[in-house]
């Protein structure tokens, strides 16, 4: 590739993600206002200077899971791989069901598409996430913003999307230490009685309309879920007590962020945030707890946040 040919730099901005929303297993997600933010360009040799939430982890040059999946993209595809230099800032958590992988994922997907000159579109990008990340959700919602729904079909990943209520806001219970996906996927069991199965289907029915709808009044019954949180539940200790304020203090539904053991706490308006800060912060005392993270939704996605230099 001559000097000519050589794509210049790119700015990226991806948004945390909140999947399941309690019965949405694999199956819906909710963009949120943090972001990993990063610019890459060509350079002789690999390096990322990282700032923000868990800098060093995320400056790491060896088992980077952006630069991993970036090398192994074009590697696949056949296009030579482009040294990049990557100044990173990070607000999204690490292993705490923030969709810290999705966004690197979508990082990685984006610098080789454009690096590599791929040429990936939005449905491309998304089956590439997909086949990494191996469940739709969290990818699509990183990728499109907003509340997404999302459904494969082999390769293929199909989705819809709605705007979040402008006023809602959002709260998350961070505890202390992660819990990987892998290990929360690990505690579920192989099969579940009927009657929890259409429980759930009825929640998560409800759960689209109330979202796309601003129906704060169904959210207690929306993000109710038999499927994946009582087996959890033990592994991720603030979500117990964060369930018993549903209703009180503007608090309209709670529910594991993605597999936890961060804690999605749906506040009704801002005004209110305060108050839920408080109340979350009395009925967690007890427990290890790092950090509450307010925010609101985000409506824009990766998609649309993309500069090229």
């Amino acid at each position: 590739m001559s000097e000519a040919q050589k794509p210049g730099g790119i700015r990226l901005r991806l948004p945390a993600t909140s999947a399941n929303l309690g019965p949405g297993f694999d199956a819906v997600a909710v963009a949120l206002d943090v972001y990993l933010e990063l610019k890459a360009e060509p350079s002789g040799e690999f390096s990322i200077a990282a700032t923000g939430r868990d800098a060093e982890r995320c400056a790491r040059i060896d088992d980077n899971l952006i630069l991993e999946a970036y090398k192994k993209i074009l590697h696949d595809h056949g296009r030579p791989i482009v040294p990049l230099a990557i100044r990173m800032v990070n607000g999204i958590p690490l292993g705490m069901g923030c969709g810290s992988s999705a966004a690197g994922r979508l990082a990685a997907i984006a610098l080789a598409s454009h690096f590599g000159q791929l040429g990936w579109q939005d449905d491309r990008i998304l089956e590439e996430a997909y086949a990494l990340e191996g469940h739709p959700d969290n990818v699509a919602a990183c990728w499109l913003g907003g509340f997404v729904t999302a459904v494969s079909e082999g390769k293929r990943v199909y989705t819809a999307r709605s705007d979040p209520p402008e006023e809602w806001r959002a709260i998350i219970a961070l505890p202390a230490e992660p819990l990987s996906t892998s290990q929360a996927r690990a505690m579920l069991p192989a099969s579940y009685p009927l009657s929890e199965v259409v429980a759930n289907l009825q929640s998560v029915a409800m759960l689209s309309l109330a979202f796309a709808q601003g129906r704060g009044d169904l959210l207690r019954l929306a993000m109710m879920d038999r499927i994946h949180q009582p087996y959890r539940e033990p592994s991720c200790s603030l979500l117990s007590p964060l369930l018993s304020l549903v209703g009180s203090h503007g608090i309209l539904g709670v529910a594991l962020s993605g597999a936890g053991p961060a804690v999605l706490v749906v506040v009704g308006r801002e005004s209110e945030v305060q108050s839920a800060s408080e109340v979350i912060n009395r009925e967690t005392s007890g427990h290890t707890r790092s950090d509450l993270m307010p925010g609101r939704f985000a409506k824009m996605g990766a998609s649309q946040l993309i500069e090229f230099e």
